[in-house]
């Protein structure tokens, strides 16, 4: 069964851009992961700072791996500066139909 979910992360005031750019390298190697279904970031659009990532990997064994792996080590690691509360909020989804 896939594993899906999502993540928000609001940027501080004037980190926007390096978030966005931590998002855009995260999203490339995430994809890359044979696991990974879906890697989709966007920003709200009435609050560019506010990044809501939805993500689907092909199982739990699949997200598992993927939690650990060392780019996403970086991307957490490189976030605690740049935003609010100093990560992201995970939210895991259980499908209806």
């Amino acid at each position: 069964m896939p594993k899906s979910l999502y993540a928000t992360m609001k940027a501080l005031p004037g980190c926007r851009e390096k978030v966005r750019d931590l998002l855009v390298g995260l999203a490339a190697d995430v994809r890359a992961e044979p696991g990974c279904e879906r890697f989709v970031v966007h920003t709200l659009a009435d609050d560019p700072d506010f990044f809501h990532v939805e993500e689907t990997y092909r199982d739990e064994d699949a997200f598992k791996a993927h939690m650990g792996t060392e780019h996403g080590r970086v991307f957490n690691q490189a976030i605690k500066t740049l935003v609010e509360g100093g990560g992201s909020t995970v939210v895991f989804l259980e499908t209806v139909i």
